[in-house]
Formats: C-alpha cells, structure tokens, sequence
C-alpha cells in the first residue's frame, strides 16, 4: 500500500507548478461551483443539468454532478497539492469531454465559444499528470514521510 501512495503522490521538486496549480485550481473550482451551487453567475445544478440534457449529454443530472464535482473538488485539490497526478488525469479527461461535446464546432476562438480556453485547461492538467504537484504541495508533504 506504501509503494502504491508512494507512486501517487510523487512529484518532481520545485516551485514551477506552484502558480500553475494555483490558476488553474481557482478556475476549475470557479467553474464547478457555477455549475453545483450557482455561484459567480453559474446556473447550479439543476441549471446545468438541464443544458446537459438539451445538448444530448445525457442524463443531464448525473453528468452535471460529475462535471461539476471534478471541476469544484479537482479544483481545490490541485490548490492544496493533494492527490495531484490522478485530480489531474481526471481534470484532462473532463476537458477533452468538454472540448468534444460543447466546443469543437465553434471553432479554436472562445469569443465563438470556441475550445480554445478548454484546449489551455487540458495542456495544464496533462503537463500536471506528468510533473506532479511541486514542493508546496500536500503531495510531496505525504511522499516524504512514507518510508520507501
């Protein structure tokens, strides 16, 4: 179980992704509150389901709640360092679904509701995958207190 943690929480030291999980972290956790609690202008998550729904996401509820829970809850874990590598994957996995479904016919600009800003948040979340979390992070906190 240690190796397994171990291999979870790695991480490449340095302060490169400390900004990094920072923006990207409060952008994701923005968006998943929008989408669960209506917060910043978003239409919660009846709202969202039921736009889910009108797009053919299907069922509306349940995607809703995955979307948002990944986008609020991946948010804050990549603000505090924690599980980063698999928040990470998760978080990609949420664009290219997003990118596919919402943005892809209107183009590369977001001002059309292009994927452009998704296309930005999937390279973040991918280069995370890879790298890790940084030093500042709950990550490296947990790696180096397991024995190896």
């Amino acid at each position: 179980m240690k190796a397994i943690i171990n291999t979870i929480t790695s991480t490449h030291s340095g302060l490169d992704t400390l900004a990094i999980r920072l923006a990207a972290g409060a952008i994701f956790a923005a968006h998943g509150a929008q989408k669960l609690f209506g917060w910043f202008g978003g239409y919660g998550l009846e709202g969202t389901a039921g736009w889910m729904a009108s797009i053919g996401i299907e069922p509306g509820m349940l995607m809703a709640i995955l979307a948002g829970s990944a986008e609020f809850f991946g948010g804050l874990f990549l603000i505090a360092g924690v599980l980063t590598r698999p928040t990470a994957l998760v978080l990609a996995f949420t664009m290219i679904v997003a990118i596919v479904t919402v943005h892809l016919d209107n183009g590369f600009f977001m001002a059309n509701n292009g994927y452009e800003f998704a296309l930005a948040l999937l390279a973040i979340s991918v280069g995370l995958v890879f790298r890790g979390a940084g030093s500042l992070s709950v990550d490296r906190l947990i790696n180096i207190q397991l024995p190896k």
